[in-house]
């Protein structure tokens, strides 16, 4: 979920900047935004996105038309931005193809909630617990469960742990898994990757310093082994 490429779309530059953030400091690495409908339509033709936050009042070209554009050749999730009370936007929107709406001024929290909730629905995971041998993995709702306890996992904690379960079995760098965490510029963030692995290990390990699931491969990275495995 959170390598889902995402463009948000504004004419006002403080939220943009406000939603590039909550976005980042959530563990999502693939951000972008436009100012106006023409600018989103030539980015989404040059790069396609996986997800779409669109403002409905914006001049010249409004958040209606560019949906109605996209819904053309699409069926990206939209989500929509609407100013409080209006509830000829929110109809509007939904009856045009949006997936949700959210009124202005919002709480980041619920932004991205539902933002996760539309991601759940339009791109479905087959595999949504992973095995261990001490614990389980909910990857849907960002647990670990050992020992009858549910734990939940940071963000950048479960995209480690995404990463390894992608290459079960298989040796991933620890450049791989910094610039999972961090982006492309990840150099120097070796030490930030060792501390995400040992509070995730305390958390799906029996026993953290003898973990037998996320194992160190010393001078490369390291190898999850699922528990039938074993």
């Amino acid at each position: 979920m959170f390598e889902k490429r995402i463009l948000a779309v504004d004419d006002d530059p403080d939220l943009q900047k406000m939603l590039d953030s909550i976005f980042r400091r959530a563990g999502y690495l693939h951000i972008r935004t436009a100012s106006s409908g023409p600018e989103a339509l030539r980015m989404l033709k040059e790069e396609p996105s996986d997800f779409i936050i669109l403002d409905v009042r914006m001049p010249g070209m409004d958040g209606f038309a560019v949906l109605r554009e996209i819904r053309r050749t699409s069926r990206i999730p939209v989500l929509m931005l609407t100013a409080r009370g209006e509830a000829e936007d929110r109809i509007a929107g939904l009856e045009s193809g949006a997936d949700d709406y959210l009124a202005k001024p919002f709480l980041p929290r619920e932004l991205l909630l539902r933002v996760q909730a539309i991601l759940n629905r339009a791109y479905p995971e087959p595999d949504r617990r992973v095995e261990l041998a001490a614990s389980e993995v909910d990857l849907e709702r960002a647990e670990a469960i050992k020992g009858g306890q549910r734990i939940s996992l940071t963000a950048r904690e479960l995209l480690l742990f995404r990463k390894l379960y992608e290459n079960a079995g298989r040796i991933v760098t620890t450049g791989i898994l910094c610039e999972t965490i961090c982006g492309e510029f990840w150099q120097g963030y070796e030490t930030t990757l060792s501390t995400h692995i040992r509070h995730l290990r305390e958390k799906i390990e029996k026993d953290p310093s003898r973990p037998v699931s996320l194992l160190t491969v010393r001078g490369l990275g390291y190898r999850l082994v699922l528990k039938e495995e074993k």
